[in-house]
């Protein structure tokens, strides 16, 4: 793994094989961005680097590091926009506040996971999630017997 030093700015480029981000885009919010140049939509996305360059002391170009978005969802209606943007200028204000908006890595992570755990709060778990596709199996299952 390269090693830079601690003040080396480091570019970061997307690699254009991110499939992920079309499935997590559902399709009126595609035709949307297409139909509406300028438009923008929020979303939460995890990238993980799969390659870099520039990285050697003999080497005449800026350290660059290329990442895929892995995992995707996107915000697809005004409340789940608003709780992104709260988490968003959360995390800035962090960074504003430590003086750190240009940041090294890892920074603030527990107020991030406090801001975020606080949004959250009132999107459903895992366990309602489960809840709610075992009532829509009983409800299509009750269906088929008096259909």
């Amino acid at each position: 793994m390269p090693k830079l030093s601690k003040g080396q700015d480091v570019e970061v480029k997307i690699d254009g094989a991110s499939v992920g981000l079309h499935a997590a885009v559902p399709q009126d919010l595609r035709r949307a961005l297409f139909e509406s140049p300028g438009a923008s939509i929020l979303a939460i996305v995890q990238f993980r680097a799969t390659s870099y360059t520039g990285h050697a002391d003999d080497e005449d170009k800026d350290p660059t590091v290329k990442v895929r978005a892995t995992l995707a969802e996107v915000a697809v209606d005004n409340r789940q926009t608003q709780q992104l943007t709260e988490i968003m200028r959360a995390m800035m204000r962090r960074r504003k506040i430590e003086g750190t908006l240009d940041a090294e890595s890892g920074l603030a992570d527990q107020d991030v996971e406090i801001t975020v755990a606080q949004a959250l709060a009132t999107m459903p778990t895992e366990d309602d999630y489960e809840a709610h596709e075992m009532r829509e199996r009983s409800r299509r299952g009750r269906a088929e017997q008096h259909g």
